[in-house]
């Protein structure tokens, strides 16, 4: 028997919805319940008001859950109808979102080090990962890809848990190194600091990141970006070709172990 979604219906407020970089938009909600439940890389899904029409919610990663305060964040990029209208949502507006979804970044390997490899709004679980690894005490790196200093996200972030080196790239050489994420993923792991990688992002960089860990080694975790259109197994949107079959993210995901993963 299929084991049944965690996820419920929250209603939720705006706290704050507000753009942070070029197209790239910060949403903090109070869902008091939700955020009690949300385990870091897992995802939800907001019911966006302004159309009728439109019955698919927006499913969205977040970079932080606040139990105490009863928030949850997340950064989102505005591609889309949904998006453009989540970014014109205001503080008091109310909705409701769906959640908590999939299953999360993972810890049994107990690893010593960690990398993390964010590339465009990607950044979003790779933050929240950062913060699960600083409370359990776990040291991390990143690797930050944007496609120009306009776009980037989540540096102050990370710098503000504790990660130890951040090195940026961007596709116009504007923020830090010119290139992309997987040319400084090969020489970071040549030295063998780290035994496990965290990456969120396009996929052929995910595929990339995955191939490069694979070569030299090391384990890697990737949360796969999927139109995760029920949010609970139903509806079969959202398959990932692994070793043992499609598995839909919502549910077997999204976070996978990259050797699982058929690219």
């Amino acid at each position: 028997m299929p084991t049944p979604s965690a996820a419920r219906i929250h209603e939720f407020e705006v706290v704050s919805n507000t753009p942070v970089a070029e197209g790239i938009w910060s949403l903090v909600m109070r869902a008091p319940k939700l955020a009690e439940g949300l385990s870091s890389g897992q995802f939800m899904s907001i019911a966006v008001p302004g159309d009728a029409t439109q019955l698919v919610r927006v499913p969205l990663s977040f970079s932080k859950a606040d139990p105490v305060k009863g928030t949850v964040e997340t950064e989102y990029a505005v591609v889309g109808d949904g998006t453009r209208r989540l970014s014109l949502m205001r503080p008091g507006d109310t909705s409701d979102v769906l959640g908590p979804g999939g299953h999360g970044w993972r810890l049994e390997s107990h690893p010593r080090r960690v990398l993390l490899v964010a590339g465009g709004i990607g950044i979003t679980p790779i933050v929240s990962a950062a913060r699960w690894l600083a409370r359990e005490g776990v040291e991390f790196d990143a690797i930050v890809g944007t496609k120009t200093v306009n776009t980037l996200w989540g540096f102050d972030e990370l710098m503000s848990v504790g990660v130890q080196h951040v090195v940026i790239t961007s596709d116009d050489g504007t923020a830090g190194d010119q290139g992309f994420t997987t040319d400084a993923l090969e020489p970071a792991l040549a030295g063998g600091e780290y035994d496990l990688v965290l990456t969120c992002g396009p996929e052929v960089m995910m595929h990339k990141v995955a191939d490069i860990c694979a070569a030299v080694g090391v384990a890697c975790e990737v949360s796969m970006e999927r139109m995760m259109t029920c949010g609970f197994g139903a509806c079969a949107t959202c398959v990932v070709p692994t070793r043992s079959g499609n598995v839909g993210a919502c549910m077997g995901g999204p976070v996978f172990d990259a050797k699982e993963v058929v690219w």
